[in-house]
């Protein structure tokens, strides 16, 4: 199992964009937080935005939508070329037809859970996603506290897509650190959002060590497994 490393630029210096781009080519993919002001109490940036940091950004965008109605929106963030398009559970009225329309139109389709949505209702259409996003935060702001309360969903995703052998990568977001991005990768979690702790240092050093802690805990994960 890879471990994925994904900058949040929320944490970089907007005025600067290109250069903090470039300062993360050692990562997997950029993560651009989309927020409406509405779903989360905070407001980011929109579509023209993310089309710009699209023809620039030296990697893969891993976009995640914290918007009302992603039905309406979603598609559009996919025709402008992310690679990744996430909507959460809690702003979709049909997750399973806007995942399938995600992936004709080209990009990967991944579904987010705030930390108080229980995983279980999601479990039997698992199959339908290339990726969960299991919010390790309340979604809206940086710089916010690991809650290791949310794991408990990881173990449960990681075994329904073990028992069904399925490709679903499973990402955390929020207060991932070298400290917390253990207890992360242990629970199965393999891509991980990383903000200020990225930023807030030499973002090629960050990166190294987080993907070295990730890497040596997913071991161990894999370890115990097998001896079960």
């Amino acid at each position: 199992m890879s471990q994925r490393i994904n900058p949040s630029i929320l944490s970089a210096d907007f005025a600067n964009l290109q250069s903090e781009l470039d300062s993360i080519r050692s990562a997997d993919l950029v993560h651009v937080d989309v927020m409406d002001n509405h779903f989360v109490p905070n407001l980011t940036m929109g579509l023209p935005v993310v089309q710009r940091l699209q023809e620039v950004s030296p990697l893969p965008l891993d976009v995640h939508l914290m918007i009302e109605d992603p039905e309406r929106w979603a598609p559009g963030y996919a025709e402008v070329g992310a690679y990744s398009v996430t909507f959460h559970a809690e702003a979709s009225t049909d997750p399973v037809t806007l995942a399938r329309g995600l992936r004709d139109i080209g990009a990967r389709a991944s579904l987010a859970v705030k930390p108080g949505t229980p995983i279980e209702p999601y479990l039997e259409i698992l199959h339908e996603f290339d990726q969960v996003l299991v919010m390790t935060v309340e979604p809206g702001f940086g710089g916010q506290a690991f809650m290791a309360e949310t794991l408990p969903k990881l173990l449960l995703l990681d075994a329904e897509r073990r028992r069904h052998g399925l490709d679903v990568w499973l990402q955390v977001d929020g207060g991932v650190t070298v400290e917390t991005i253990g207890v992360a990768a242990t629970a199965g979690a393999d891509t991980f959002v990383a903000g200020s702790s990225v930023f807030n240092g030499v973002p090629a050093d960050r990166i190294a060590e987080l993907r070295a802690a990730a890497q040596q805990h997913t071991a161990s994960h894999r370890d115990d497994t097998l001896s079960r």
